[in-house]
């Protein structure tokens, strides 16, 4: 059995995995939530986060495993994961990057966002650079993150939404082929994304190839839309 540790994306918190750590736990894995700092029901102040306490944050749950995790990243999530492969390399068995952010060195988030020409999310965001923060208007739940999920689904969502970090999303990540290269890595190309393109999905996974390429048929939130196939993508990985 493996251990999996699941880092949420933007928005969101470790909440958003509940469906996923069931049916994980069920088979008889071990599964580890957290919500990123100034995520969730975590209260850093926004001023005190940056990249580094990202993944300052991931690295401490995988200190605490007494074996290498597969470490999987949604959306932003995929961009800590990166960083996190980077420091700690010898602490991953392998990265799942699903519907996720797969940045080359030298890459940010926001730069890569924002040349997704087929995205649906940029007449949704709210940016405040002044509070560094960006929320996103409520309906973008129910239209393009959550658009094949059950209501239930989105009025938890819609209950729980927190404005994110600019930060992070700017900061480039610093990536060696000694470090996070090492790293084996898989790609979930969710078909139906709103969010981030399947286009631009199938841009960073040829930049940055993985060894296993899987597909659901899912916008943006498979671990919510189906989240038994989802759980059966991430253990035919082991």
């Amino acid at each position: 059995m493996s251990t999996y540790v699941l880092v949420h994306g933007a928005w969101f918190g470790k909440w958003c995995w509940h469906q996923v750590t069931l049916l994980l736990e069920q088979k008889g894995h071990t599964v580890v939530t957290l919500d990123l700092p100034g995520h969730g029901d975590d209260l850093t102040p926004i001023t005190d986060i940056t990249m580094d306490t990202l993944v300052a944050r991931v690295g401490k749950e995988l200190a605490a495993q007494a074996e290498p995790v597969i470490l999987v990243g949604h959306s932003m999530g995929g961009m800590v994961i990166s960083q996190t492969a980077e420091v700690y390399p010898d602490q991953i068995q392998r990265l799942i990057y699903a519907a996720a952010y797969l940045l080359a060195d030298g890459q940010s988030l926001f730069q890569v966002s924002t040349a997704d020409a087929d995205s649906s999310i940029g007449p949704y965001l709210l940016p405040d650079p002044d509070s560094g923060l960006i929320g996103i208007r409520p309906e973008a739940l129910k239209d393009i993150f959550l658009h094949d999920c059950p209501a239930a689904v989105i009025a938890e969502a819609e209950a729980r939404l927190r404005p994110d970090l600019i930060g992070p999303q700017t900061t480039p990540v610093h990536l060696t082929a000694a470090n996070f290269g090492r790293v084996p890595r898989t790609y979930i190309t969710t078909l139906h994304d709103r969010v981030i393109s399947p286009t631009l999905q199938k841009q960073m996974f040829t930049a940055t190839p993985c060894d296993r390429v899987l597909e659901i048929a899912t916008g943006h939130s498979p671990f919510a839309a189906q989240p038994e196939q989802f759980v059966e993508l991430l253990t035919a990985l082991v």
